[in-house]
Formats: structure tokens, sequence, C-alpha cells
């Protein structure tokens, strides 16, 4: 995809491999509209590195768990931009819990919300402009919690796994139009999703569970994001960025 002058849509753009995937993509010459549920600091901060890198931003204020907002984000990138050439759905958030929790249920469905249900509206709105493109690109953010068991996070494993089948799914409806649908799955990334990690956990991971020993960068997962965007002949794949953490066998 030849990028200049293309706009992307990064919903969950303020922090975290959101921040870092607007950074990316505007050091490869597009457009952004960031999204995130406060338009406070971390926003504009990310704004001021899009600009910085001499690239047009805009950040659009909106809770992904509601379809209004989503719908109005599209709008908004569009009447800011005139146009959108790729959709990033990045926004979310952990959701434990087990099937005997008293609160399964409301877990189960915010996760849902935020995850799938905010990939169905967000791609609905966006996709009529897509078209109106010879090309098109959109990622959702999955997890390797998608591909493997994990104990206590049912509703957050689930709609992950479910994110890997809606784009294979939907890279099959929208092939004729040159639209290409990817998931990455990032493994153990050091954003404040995992901040409350004890240094127990931590160091157990990178001795017992990781096989190259690290922990991984929202900015590696960013350039797996940009490659699904920019590449025009991958379609329907997960791209898993974990160190080795899903290997069958180590």
């Amino acid at each position: 995809m030849h990028e200049t002058q293309r706009v992307a849509l990064v919903t969950g753009g303020s922090r975290g491999i959101g921040a870092a995937t607007a950074l990316a993509l505007a050091e490869a010459g597009m457009d952004i509209a960031i999204v995130s549920r406060s338009s406070g600091t971390e926003a504009a901060s990310v704004q001021k590195r899009v600009e910085g890198a001499g690239r047009r931003c805009v950040s659009v204020q909106g809770d992904m768990a509601k379809p209004d907002d989503c719908r109005r984000a599209v709008s908004e990138c569009v009447e800011t931009f005139g146009r959108l050439d790729a959709l990033i759905h990045n926004a979310g958030g952990s959701e434990p819990g087990t099937l005997f929790d008293d609160d399964i249920e409301e877990k189960w469905y915010r996760a849902f919300d935020i995850h799938v249900h905010a990939a169905l509206h967000l791609c609905r709105a966006a996709v009529p402009w897509l078209q109106k493109r010879d090309h098109g690109a959109i990622v959702l953010v999955a997890s390797v919690a998608g591909i493997r068991g994990v104990d206590g996070i049912l509703p957050y494993s689930t709609v992950k796994g479910a994110l890997y089948q809606m784009a294979r799914s939907l890279a099959s409806d929208l092939a004729p139009y040159a639209i290409r649908v990817n998931t990455v799955s990032p493994g153990i990334i050091r954003t404040d999703f995992h901040k409350n990690m004890s240094d127990e956990k931590k160091q157990y991971n990178l001795e017992h569970r990781i096989p190259l020993g690290a922990e991984g960068t929202p900015e590696q997962s960013a350039d797996a994001i940009r490659l699904l965007v920019l590449n025009d002949y991958i379609t329907g794949e997960n791209l898993t960025i974990d160190g080795g953490l899903t290997m069958r066998i180590r």
C-alpha cells in the first residue's frame, strides 16, 4: 500500500500499543485519528508526537463499548480528513473472571461490548469509506489469551478468540473490495495492562514461559500492525508477537 496522504483510525490510541501504533503509522506517512475514552494529557501527547512526525492528527473522545461512539469516531475521522484507509481496533481492557463468579454475566457482556461488538460497529461504519478507495486495511488487536487457555480470564480469552474468526470471515467477505482484514496477538507486553503483575510473576514468566526471556514492547506490536496495514497481500491472518510464549514445544 502506498500510504501518502492516507488516513488511519486507531482506537485505544492514547497509550500503550495504540499510541505506539499511531506513531508508527504516522512515521510511515499516514494521517491519524486516535480514539480514547479520555481526551486528556495522554491523548494530547500522542497527538503532539504524530504532528512532530509531520502528519496531521485528530483526537476523538469516545467509549468503544457504546455503538453510537463507534459510529461517531469514524464520522469525525472522515469529517476531519475526508477519507479513511485503515482501521485498527485496539481499545479494550482486561476482563478477568471465572464461571463461578457471581458477576460473570456482567463481565461477559462488558468484554463482548468493548472487544467484539465494538469491532462490528466500527467495521460497519468504516467499510463504506474503505470501499471508496482501491484498497483498505482492518487490523483487530487480539491476544495470546485467545490462542491458549488461561486460568481466571474466561470473558477476556473468549472475546479475543472470537476476533480471529471474525477477521477471517470479514477477510473473505471484503476481499472483492481489496479490503484486507487481519489480527495481531500480543503476548506479555510491558504496558499498563500488566502494571499490577507482581515481580515474582514477572520473573516466572521470563524464566519459564517466554523462550526469548524478555517482555515485549508496544513498539514491537506496532511494527506488526504497521506491516499488516501496509502489505497489500496479507489477509485473513494472525500475527503473534509473544517471544515464543505460545509455542507448543519449548
